[in-house]
């Protein structure tokens, strides 16, 4: 399914993960278009929990593929299933900012054709498959190294 469906020229495949070490979250999202890699995001935050930095890596991915225009479906393949779900979560909890803004995006996205579409599938880690695979090892490869060695407890 996914060599059918990356090879589309229209089909944008969002690769998502998030790993903390030492109160340092790395998040990195990859979006491949027509097989191959459109774009790579890596951003570090300090103690950030694990559904925030998956639900803003998720966020950068969608960004990035709603801003192609020749993008009319998304696929996101994150091993943070629980987290993609708080987007759609209308109660009220701690990382509503993020789902308002990826709800956002995705109104503007439906808006712009109304066949456009969104898929989430699961991936976990222990299964290796190579492009998840490829953005977890570099989401644990990150060694931080603190400016002030003196203030890490």
């Amino acid at each position: 399914m996914v060599l059918y469906n990356s090879s589309s020229s229209h089909t944008a495949l969002v690769i998502t993960d998030a790993s903390i070490k030492k109160d340092i979250t790395t998040s990195i999202s990859h979006v491949h278009i027509g097989n191959r890699l459109l774009t790579k995001t890596v951003h570090h935050a300090l103690f950030v929990t694990s559904t925030k930095a998956e639900l803003f890596t998720i966020r950068c991915g969608i960004n990035q593929a709603c801003s192609n225009e020749i993008v009319f479906k998304i696929i996101v393949v994150t091993d943070s299933i629980h987290a993609a779900r708080k987007i759609f979560d209308s109660n009220f909890h701690p990382f509503q900012l993020h789902s308002a803004v990826i709800l956002r995006e995705l109104q503007d996205f439906f808006n712009s054709n109304p066949n456009n579409s969104i898929e989430f599938w699961e991936c976990p880690s222990h299964l290796k498959w190579r492009l998840h695979h490829d953005i977890d090892k570099d989401s644990k490869s990150f060694h931080p190294i603190p400016f002030y060695p003196c203030k890490i407890s």
